[in-house]
């Protein structure tokens, strides 16, 4: 079974893809996890990618779905893909449908999870970042145990420019304004399932598998 997970920066795409493809036996193609990835080896594309993940906005399309191109031509998605942070604009989801036809690829659905604005500002200005492992923690709800200082690897923990209210609220209207309609493109094909995505792990867990049937 290959998925999108769709919703806006802090509604809990992350969290949730790890559960759903451990009962469906997806793989989880997060672009979060390629960019850190890049960003670590301080890569070309990493540095690119990061001028824009600074200024609180979107990656361009060319340099997003070049690595999620790459990334489907793995050997372990080929069992079913369920897709974290992508596409995120029009043209990337027009990328991905034109290469799904081209290779025959099937797209069983796009699950939209849904949160207020200002919730969302909540979430990701209280944010923290492992700088080695991307682990991440929030100041209110799940703190490392020693401040500043990651549980899992003891890397140094710190809140990530692209977490400060300020550029919180850039990228939420950057999200509207180009990633939203992606919600339109997929609508008119019959494929999106719109989900609350308020509330705990678990409760918003059984609603997303709930419009799974």
């Amino acid at each position: 079974m290959n998925l999108i997970l769709f919703g806006p920066p802090g509604a809990g795409k992350g969290t949730q893809a790890g559960s759903l493809c451990a009962e469906f036996g997806m793989v989880q193609v997060a672009t979060g996890d390629i960019f850190r990835r890049n960003l670590k080896q301080n890569t070309d594309l990493g540095q690119l990618a990061r001028s824009f993940m600074d200024e609180g906005q979107l990656v361009p399309d060319e340099v997003v779905w070049k690595l999620v191109e790459d990334r489907l031509g793995d050997e372990d998605v080929q069992s079913g893909v369920l897709f974290d942070g992508f596409p995120r604009t029009v043209k990337q989801s027009e990328l991905l449908v034109a290469w799904a036809e081209s290779s025959g690829w099937k797209l069983a659905g796009v699950v939209a999870l849904e949160v207020p604005d200002e919730q969302l500002v909540r979430r990701l200005s209280g944010r923290r970042t492992c700088l080695d492992c991307g682990s991440t923690y929030h100041v209110d709800h799940n703190p490392p145990a020693v401040e500043g200082t990651c549980d899992r690897c003891a890397g140094k923990v710190v809140q990530r420019s692209d977490d400060t209210e300020a550029t919180v609220k850039a990228r939420l209207a950057t999200y509207h304004q180009q990633t939203a309609p992606v919600l339109e493109f997929f609508d008119s094909k019959g494929l999106v399932s719109r989900v609350d995505g308020v509330g705990g792990i678990d409760g918003v867990a059984g609603r997303i598998r709930t419009a799974l049937g």
